[in-house]
């Protein structure tokens, strides 16, 4: 299995630290608000990751923090004149509602900021007691120059960044690079006590605190949004390597942006879409397969054009789904029918593997999934047997299910209503009453039921 690195910049064999086993961290949201559907490319992503890993035999502990103290956050309670911590709660909730509408699972640890003060403290004052942190006024400082390997994954040099830095009003700071590990308190913040006086975490200790705390010191896989590069991840290596003299993570992952109709999404822009808005158009499953279409690192373009293209793949699937079940209820058990067609499937097995082995190329993973529908359909027939059937049920199921798709419940039987109108037409159709079996399709289409008819007999999807 090969993963892109961005701290090397390319491919590279992915060996676990503890075999048969992945320690995987991936940044999760700042909750003071619905995450946007850029969010959720990233976080559907890493579920994927996890469940790749998990189909081909590994045992994964994924941690996905919650940044439930923030200025936004505290600017959101203020609006609304609420407590910071009851804007935290609220869309922590709201985001396990959103993530769950697309298919995404429970990390096993979903921490927060809140519940790990004394952690990011003696991280803070280990880096202190070694150099490479300073107090000023009750604020501490990390101070970049200490720490040599500066810029390793962003790949810019010191002087670059120091160039390139916009310059703040902050006398305090030795330089202006130095990322804040504590903030004093201000009034009506929340706040907590610590060796520097009463304050709360910068934003890049948390995270170095919750993967020491609930991974170790040094972990397998840490990622998250493109955006997360620099400064965050690049201020995480930093503090977490100075203060342990140990590696972070040995393989750093990240997604590609996500742009709206071939512009950055943006509020002023007025193409700023959460889940929850594109659900009043589409099944967001259609926006999990959408995302999967395309390889995780390259930058996708949202657009109504490609999501309806993203719409008709996933009907496809399902339609190949919906017909083998068809055919399973009525197929005989123990009969041959010259199905050596059935022993081909584990080629499309080998080749998903393969495709996902790449780098996690969900796409080409997709590509091998729609060539095994093309083989099962070209062969199935009502005279399939049951068993054969079953195998190709199975194979179109697992190798969906590991990109998390194909997850809806089945339908058992249709309405009963639907039913007769549909043998009320196929009697139509023998009796040459043409009218009659014109009428009742056209009465099924407007219900919403579309027929078609198949060598394997009619078939039907909801339009």
């Amino acid at each position: 299995m090969k993963l892109y690195n961005t701290l090397t910049r390319k491919k590279e064999e992915f060996i676990p630290i503890e075999a048969g086993k992945i320690k995987m961290y991936a940044c999760g949201p700042t909750v003071y608000n619905y995450f946007h559907i850029g969010n959720a490319r990233t976080f559907m992503t890493f579920d994927a990751m996890r469940r790749y890993f998990q189909y081909r035999g590994y045992e994964v502990t994924f941690v996905q923090n919650f940044t439930d103290v923030d200025d936004k956050i505290i600017q959101k309670a203020k609006e609304e004149h609420i407590e910071a911590h009851e804007v935290s709660e609220k869309y922590i909730q709201e985001y396990f509602k959103d993530a769950e509408s697309l298919g995404i699972l429970k990390a096993d640890i979903h921490p927060k900021v809140t519940e790990n003060i004394q952690e990011i403290i003696d991280i803070i004052k280990e880096l202190e007691n070694k150099g490479f942190a300073y107090a000023v006024n009750g604020d501490v400082y990390f101070n970049v120059s200490k720490f040599k390997e500066y810029g390793k994954l962003s790949k810019q040099s010191l002087e670059d960044l120091q160039s390139g830095a916009r310059i703040e009003v902050n006398e305090a700071k030795q330089n202006p690079l130095d990322f804040a590990l504590w903030k004093n308190a201000k009034e009506g913040e929340p706040s907590w006590e610590s060796p520097w006086g009463k304050g709360r975490p910068g934003w890049h200790i948390e995270c170095s605190a919750m993967v020491k705390k609930y991974l170790g010191e040094t972990i397998d896989i840490h990622g998250g949004g493109g955006d997360l590069v620099f400064p965050h991840h690049e201020n995480e290596i930093a503090q977490s390597e100075a203060a342990c003299g140990k590696t972070f993570a040995n393989y750093w992952v990240h997604v590609g942006y996500l742009n709206v109709e071939n512009k950055k999404m943006s509020k002023s822009l007025n193409n700023f879409f959460t889940p929850r808005e594109i659900a009043q158009e589409y099944d967001l499953e259609v926006i999990r397969f959408f995302m999967f279409s395309a390889h995780y690192r390259n930058p996708v373009n949202f657009s109504k054009d490609l999501v309806e293209a993203a719409k008709n793949g996933l009907d496809r699937l399902y339609n190949a789904k919906n017909n083998l079940t068809h055919l399973m209820t009525t197929a005989e058990e123990g009969v041959k029918n010259g199905e050596e067609w059935v022993e081909e499937l584990s080629a499309y097995r080998k080749n998903f593997i393969e495709a996902m082995d790449d780098d996690f190329n969900t796409a080409d993973g997709i590509s091998v999934i729609f060539e095994m529908v093309r083989h099962i359909n070209s062969n199935i027939s009502a005279d399939s047997s049951k068993e054969a059937l079953q195998k190709a049920y199975n194979m179109l199921i697992e190798l969906s299910g590991v990109l998390g798709l194909l997850n809806k419940a089945e339908e058992t039987s249709l309405e009963a209503e639907i039913e007769e109108l549909i043998e009320k037409r196929q009697q139509a159709r023998k009796d040459r009453n043409f009218k009659l079996a014109d009428e009742i399709r056209d009465e099924l289409k407007a219900r919403g039921i579309v027929l078609e008819d198949t060598p394997q007999g009619v078939k039907w999807k909801k339009a």
